[in-house]
């Protein structure tokens, strides 16, 4: 059975995930730092943290990882991105950002907040982040609802809202709630998507419906780092295993392993 190996954070999402595997008859390791311990070395460990504890700890146990390129959503047809998204470097949006525009870290590690800036000063500057730091920039939009599908092998095996109107789609009780009608819509989107669309064998697709525009694809996100939010702990535990295990029919989205200097 696999190893469930867990960040030292006690997120929400890290409990439900752990009670999950226990459920599953998978052992489950959370680690005190950022050391490996050997007795992992060689086991059928799957990982899950924040992107770059996951990163430091596959490259210690020489596991690899599945993730989508960092310009995936830049070859989407325009039809499943419905707005203007670009790459560039942080300095050149540093010195041309004159009016409000969506800036990310393009490879979705979250080095900085990926929110509107209207101005290259309220960027991260040179102490924070080197300018040759690869960002995407989109055109602002309106997302009224967005989603959240765990995919595997090009099928969506559960799926939650998160945001509606720009806050998080959590009643008071701590569901994630959408309207059937919704709920239907990002079903059918996604499923259109990735029919059409190559997608990692695992991974995390964000879908979400633009005013005025309609659906699209909002990003995607490495499953070994993505919050659940209501999607099913069970059904993203193979998720996960399958993210941790690149084969040989994988190499586009096998992810490049860290070089670690101790």
């Amino acid at each position: 059975m696999p190893t469930l190996v867990l960040s030292p954070r006690y997120t929400d999402d890290s409990k439900v995930l752990r009670a999950a595997a226990g459920a599953a008859g998978w052992k489950t390791e959370r680690l005190g730092g950022w050391r490996a311990p050997g007795h992992l070395r060689g086991q059928d460990v799957v990982l899950y943290g924040e992107p770059t504890f996951v990163e430091v700890i596959a490259a210690r146990l020489g596991v690899g990882l599945v993730d989508a390129p960092h310009d995936w959503l830049l070859g989407l047809p325009e039809r499943h991105r419905r707005r203007e998204v670009n790459e560039s470097t942080l300095e050149a949006v540093r010195r041309s950002l004159n009016e409000p525009m969506f800036v990310k870290p393009a490879d979705g590690r979250k080095a900085f907040e990926g929110t509107v800036y209207r101005a290259g000063d309220d960027l991260p500057g040179e102490d924070v982040l080197p300018g040759e730091t690869p960002v995407l920039v989109g055109e602002p939009v309106t997302w009224e609802i967005e989603f959240r599908c765990f995919v595997l092998a090009g099928e969506v095996v559960t799926m939650s809202p998160y945001l509606r109107d720009g806050g998080l789609a959590r009643t008071a009780a701590g569901r994630w709630e959408a309207s059937e009608e919704d709920v239907r819509a990002a079903g059918e989107y996604a499923a259109g998507l990735l029919a059409e669309v190559p997608v990692p064998p695992a991974v995390v697709v964000d879908v979400g419906r633009i005013r005025d525009r309609g659906w699209a694809v909002v990003e995607a996100n490495a499953a070994w780092g993505a919050g659940l939010y209501g999607c099913d702990p069970a059904a993203v535990l193979p998720v996960l295993a399958r993210s941790c295990a690149p084969g040989p029919a994988d190499t586009q989205w096998t992810v490049e392993r860290l070089e670690l200097t101790d």
